[in-house]
């Protein structure tokens, strides 16, 4: 639970603890905070090579982004992405490493340097925000590794944007200057949270009004339009009690016409027109904020579903650029400016994207000939089309290459399915057999595991094409937890026990591998000879606990434990091997 639940070391020395531990079992014998760490370092070790023996395998696409901790040390995350054999998606940390400077050579360095640490070689796509640094990391990357083994077509298509980061550029475009209504409305907000009276008084319109909605508005930041959005959501359910404060609350009014310390005149308070303009501009907003979140996912494929919401960004973009709402008009064109930039030249997007929506069985190749058609002419978009057309093919002649050179698939069996179906290859197959019915539940990774054995290596293009994370999310989100380890009280941690504890984390977390099957022997852990170290497994069995709703399930080993500690995800093999249950 140190690791799980991002406690302290020093916590199995504070006094509650040892109470509640003499009261729970007298005999046991709690270990120090330095036999704690100890054991993190050494569970740390013992997952790293687990994974390890599992990932080398794999080809992985990555993720990665830099950050300042509070130590005044620069780190940089890197996160591995693939589906296995089972068809199964995996996401793991696989460094939280410490880099001297945010040039773009350093980060390129630090990134070889952790795959030649785990042993990695095949590399599909790296996803990195839109910072310069990146492109000359990226490019040092593909200096080094593009005439290696396991490449795929020399790392042409290597480099793959944040769609996340892009997104938020775009927004923050058409956010620079807001609707009155929207100021009005942040004004109130500011008045209600200010102080803990105003707060409470807001509470009581709330009843008097009888609104049901459970939450309460808080303020947004500004440089942030998601916040926006969601302090816009919140504020219009309580519109009738924003219009009672003026009765309730004397200084209400005053607020907004420079009274009290501040002796400035603010927008405001918002009126009935105020908030039916932020339910306009929320229903824009909106469909922005749900995309954002689909590219944000990292526990399941995106990358079929980036060309989609492009297409419906940028319709919903063109439609509203000729509104007749002055601010949603306003705002469109601010933002298509910026979509263009990025986006409206689909020949600068990594080609993968629309081979993604290709491989996805309901689409094929005929809905992105549809879409280019929609948006170019004719000669353009048969050109896109063929490029899309011509790089699956690319990947697909590789894979068969690989496969038939290193006798994992069975090359000759492809060639003979290829002469029995007239010549065709499996993308021609596949492309010509109907797409699939269109299905809110559908399984994609499901219905390539049913059909690979009707198409073996257009399936390993799938696997890889469809492990592409489209936004670094996953590497961003580990620095919440980074700073929430790294908080104000554990500044002194070491980079390596920072490391340790936010991978490991992140391991025990995620789904089990396939190859995860070994046992972490005990004797991995601190020899039971040093520092009362036989309470090293009782104190994780406390802190669950203590501190969870895990259930315990312990063997006979412990058989002097009470009776209620009858499940564990410390599971004990009957070679005395310690399983870490995530």
């Amino acid at each position: 639970m140190v690791i799980t639940d991002e406690k302290t070391f020093r916590d199995v020395e504070k006094e509650g603890f040892r109470r509640y531990s003499r009261a729970l079992r007298p005999e046991f014998i709690i270990p120090s905070r330095v036999t704690i760490s100890r054991d993190c370092l050494a569970l740390f070790e013992a997952e790293k090579q687990k994974l390890k023996r599992v990932i080398k395998t794999q080809r992985v696409c990555l993720t990665t982004d830099t950050w300042s901790s509070n130590q005044n040390l620069n780190y940089m995350c890197l996160t591995a992405h693939w589906i296995d054999n089972e068809w199964i998606l995996h996401k793991r940390i696989l460094n939280l490493c410490t880099i001297a400077n945010h040039k773009g050579e350093t980060i390129g360095q630090a990134i070889e340097g952790c795959l030649k640490g785990w042993g990695i070689h095949k590399i599909f796509t790296i996803t990195v925000d839109n910072a310069s640094t990146n492109d000359s990391a990226i490019k040092y990357i593909v200096r080094r590794s593009k005439n290696t083994g396991g490449t795929v077509l020399k790392h042409e298509f290597l480099h793959l944007r944040c769609s996340a980061h892009i997104l938020n550029l775009i927004l923050q475009e058409g956010m620079k200057e807001l609707d009155d209504s929207v100021i009005k409305i942040r004004n109130a907000v500011r008045y209600v949270r200010s102080s803990p009276a105003r707060l409470l008084i807001f509470k009581r319109c709330i009843e008097m009004e009888e609104i049901k909605f459970k939450g309460l508005v808080g303020l947004d930041v500004e440089t942030r339009w998601n916040s926006t959005y969601v302090m816009l959501r919140a504020a219009e359910q309580f519109e009738k009690a924003f219009a009672r404060m003026t009765d309730e609350d004397s200084k209400y009014l005053g607020y907004f016409n420079g009274e009290g310390k501040k002796k400035n005149k603010l927008l405001g308070p918002p009126m009935d027109d105020d908030f039916d303009k932020a339910r306009c501009l929320l229903k824009f907003l909106e469909l922005f904020y749900m995309v954002t979140l689909k590219f944000s996912s990292t526990l399941s494929v995106t990358s079929n579903l980036f060309f989609h919401e492009l297409i419906a960004l940028q319709d919903e973009m063109v439609h509203l650029s000729s509104s007749d709402d002055a601010m949603l008009r306003d705002m469109s064109i601010r933002m298509m400016s910026k979509f263009m930039k990025y986006w409206v030249n689909v020949e600068n997007l990594n080609p993968f994207l629309y081979v993604a929506v290709v491989l996805d069985p309901r689409y094929k190749l005929r809905y992105v000939k549809y879409c280019f058609e929609d948006l170019y002419n004719e000669a353009h978009a048969k050109q896109l089309t063929n490029n899309v057309e011509k790089v699956l093919n690319r990947l697909y002649d590789q894979y068969l290459v690989d496969s038939e050179s290193s006798g994992k698939e069975k090359g000759v069996g492809a060639m003979e399915e290829k002469d029995s179906s007239g010549g065709k290859s499996e993308c021609a197959k596949y492309l010509a057999e109907p797409c699939e019915k269109l299905k809110d539940e559908f399984d994609i990774l499901l219905w390539w595991k049913v059909n690979s054995s009707i198409y073996p290596i257009l399936a390993q293009v799938a696997r890889d094409v469809l492990a592409v994370p489209v936004s670094t999310v996953a590497s961003e989100s580990t620095f919440s937890t980074s700073g929430r380890i790294v908080d104000p009280s554990r500044t002194s941690l070491a980079p390596r026990m920072v490391e340790a504890l936010v991978c490991t984390q992140n391991w025990l977390r995620s789904k089990p591998l396939i190859n995860d099957s070994e046992a972490v022997p005990l004797d991995a852990l601190s020899d039971p000879n040093e520092d009362q170290a036989n309470g090293n497994v009782l104190i994780f069995l406390s802190y669950f606990l203590t501190l969870t709703t895990f259930h315990f399930e312990v063997a006979n080993h412990f058989p002097f434990l009470p009776d209620f500690l009858d499940s564990s995800p410390f599971i004990l093999t009957e070679d005395d091997g310690l399983i870490i249950d995530a």
